[in-house]
């Protein structure tokens, strides 16, 4: 982060009085992790805070400190916007561009005329800020928010308890419990502090992991009984359709996860979950090692996230989607199973 853009923030910072921080539609414990160790940082340093999400985020998030006081959008969509557009800052996190934040807020935050910042670890942001603290070498944008407070604002003494635990359910949640996209051992680095600070890891593993309702359970068994495995092109890929959700009474982040049981077996290079929500289909991918599934999205789904970690939306049925999903598999035949023909 360059010094004028640290100026620029310690100086708008100075004068703000409101603040709001938004994140991105279906918000993941990155997006509200990074959001309320921000809050609570803002909070107790004086400010008007408020932190706006899109729609519901996880139940299993729900036990996180000040989860409670989070404005959610599709609940209430005036007071969403409102505090929006009186903001004197506006910190945009773990989201490149203003259509992630969904049809409420997306005009909210290009209108507005807050002083803008972003923190974010996706690929091409895509949105004008004043202060933009992006980069795809980190494990989370919870990691970004403890680089911004504590190493470049150098504000280490007002790490608190709330902070450290919100950062380290971003970082664990997003690096898939250190299993992807934690080889920088800053990342470690950070994470011993926070547990230093007094995060107790087993408990909080426990609360997001060991906290979920029946209804993940019967969907997790529907999708792997229905698992698709294409050795031919080292793939696997599941699928659920909205009467599936509905049968099995769905709720906001039940199949958070799913996407990654494919890639436990052991030919499997690339792994991909299909989930219809209403006309369209919402699509996660997955791979290991260097298949750059952002890539694969962004050229065939208009989608996009991180070389291992991926998702996008497919306006077609869902048979249709897994049709063209399966169409496109031979063009990268080569490159997926070469790993394998390495051994």
């Amino acid at each position: 982060m360059k010094k004028k853009d640290i100026t620029a923030l310690q100086s708008a910072l100075a004068s703000a009085k409101k603040i709001t921080i938004v994140s991105h539609y279906n918000p993941d414990g990155d997006a509200v992790g990074s959001a309320l160790a921000l809050f609570h940082f803002l909070n107790a340093k004086g400010f008007e805070v408020n932190v706006v999400l899109p729609n519901e985020f996880p139940d299993f998030l729900k036990w996180m400190p000040a989860s409670g006081q989070i404005i959610v959008a599709e609940n209430d969509k005036d007071k969403a916007k409102k505090v929006v557009k009186e903001a004197d800052m506006l910190f945009i996190t773990d989201m490149n561009a203003p259509h992630r934040s969904g049809k409420i807020l997306e005009n909210a935050i290009i209108k507005s005329d807050a002083f803008k910042v972003l923190i974010d670890h996706h690929l091409a942001p895509d949105i004008e800020v004043d202060v933009m603290l992006s980069t795809v070498k980190t494990s989370s944008s919870c990691e970004l928010v403890y680089r911004l407070l504590f190493d470049y604002l150098k504000e280490k003494n007002a790490l608190s308890l709330e902070i450290a635990t919100c950062l380290y359910v971003g970082i664990i949640t997003d690096t898939g419990s250190l299993t992807y996209s934690c080889n920088d051992p800053k990342t470690y680095a950070i994470l011993n502090k926070l547990i230093k600070k007094g995060v107790d890891g087993e408990d909080t593993h426990r609360k997001i992991y060991d906290n979920y309702a029946e209804s993940r359970i019967h969907l997790l068994g529907l999708s792997l009984q229905r698992m698709r495995i294409l050795n031919e092109y080292a793939t696997a890929y599941i699928y659920l359709s909205s009467q599936d959700l509905k049968d099995n009474d769905y709720k906001m982040g039940d199949t958070e996860g799913f996407v990654n049981y494919g890639l436990t077996i052991k030919t499997v290079q690339f792994a991909a979950i299909f989930i219809q929500r209403g006309e369209k289909v919402r699509i996660s991918f997955r791979s290991k090692g260097n298949f750059d599934v952002n890539q694969f999205a962004r050229k065939h789904f208009n989608g996009g996230g991180h070389r291992n970690a991926a998702a996008a939306y497919h306006n077609d049925t869902l048979e249709n989607t897994k049709a063209y999903f399966e169409s496109i598999l031979p063009q990268y035949q080569k490159e997926l199973l070469k790993p394998y023909q390495e051994k």
